[in-house]
């Protein structure tokens, strides 16, 4: 069985969609999504499933969500190969200075297409650095995200599909959790 992993946007930000870890893992039990595993409090789920059509899985859990919890999370999916994938292609590895802190994947929903590149050129930015590439958005905070005035939350609404964000660390740990889970099947 492989191991997919699920992003959340905006659970447990701020006092807002409080989402209890305990019960997403129960959640994804209930809809036979195996060996559910959360990761920090910003709903990220690593789980095993047979499922091959990623798009009508994430319908069905953003619907059991808003179910059970009452409000309707986007999400956004990725095979453990898709994700292996994207920490590979990360432009900033043999960047000197790169703290893994300061950077961030946007994961989008859908490939933004070949506009998408010239959208992200005429969003003002200070010292950030971004790069596209496929469904992922690398950005580089040299400030650190907190001091930075770039628009980060709405890129992916400028492209016109939905995203979230992880940091490198939690990206990385995502991955690790995946291979275990896929190593444990």
């Amino acid at each position: 069985m492989s191991a997919s992993i699920c992003l959340l946007k905006g659970v447990n930000v701020g006092g807002h969609n409080k989402l209890p870890m305990e019960g997403l893992r129960a959640l994804f039990e209930s809809l036979e999504l195996r060996a559910a595993q959360t990761y920090i409090q910003s709903g990220n789920v690593v789980f095993q499933t047979n499922e091959r059509n990623l798009a009508r899985l994430g319908q069905r859990i953003e619907v059991a969500i808003e179910k059970k919890f009452r409000f309707r999370p986007a999400i956004i999916l990725r095979t453990s190969a898709e994700l292996r994938q994207a920490v590979k292609r990360n432009p900033f590895t043999r960047q000197a200075g790169t703290e893994p802190g300061k950077l961030m994947v946007l994961f989008l929903a859908d490939d933004p297409g070949k506009k998408a590149k010239e959208i992200l050129a005429k969003i003002p930015r200070g010292p950030e650095q971004l790069h596209l590439q496929g469904r992922e958005i690398y950005i580089f905070f040299p400030e650190g995200a907190g001091r930075s005035k770039l628009p980060w939350a709405t890129l992916d609404q400028s492209l016109g599909t939905r995203g979230t964000g992880r940091n490198w660390n939690t990206v990385t740990r995502l991955l690790e959790l995946a291979e275990q889970a896929e190593g444990g099947s």
